[in-house]
């Protein structure tokens, strides 16, 4: 069974055993963590979220992501500005989906 969940302003495609990458979460590696905004299980769509409808999962570990160079011009005006940025990450183990 897949499920929509909604998490960090943006949703993602999940199923049991599945890991993926998201915006930080608060919580240490071990910890039980539940996604209630889901917003399908199966083939029942919400309206805008399924009642009753919950993602488990566990945080696997807290990361950062790769180094971004953000680079800003204004032509002809002599002004330039480089800045780096690092995304915090959560690696999340989904376990399963209750409907």
């Amino acid at each position: 069974m897949i499920a929509v969940i909604r998490t960090g302003g943006k949703q993602y495609t999940v199923a049991a055993d599945d890991t993926l990458t998201i915006e930080r979460l608060a919580g240490e590696a071990g910890e039980k963590i539940e996604f209630t905004e889901v917003l399908m299980v199966g083939d029942k769509v919400g309206k805008p979220t399924v009642e009753g409808a919950k993602v488990v999962g566990s945080i696997v570990k807290q990361g950062r992501g790769e180094h971004l160079i953000v680079f800003k011009k204004r032509r002809r005006q002599n002004s330039r500005r480089k800045n780096g940025h690092r995304q915090d990450l959560t690696v999340v183990k989904i376990e399963q989906i209750v409907a």
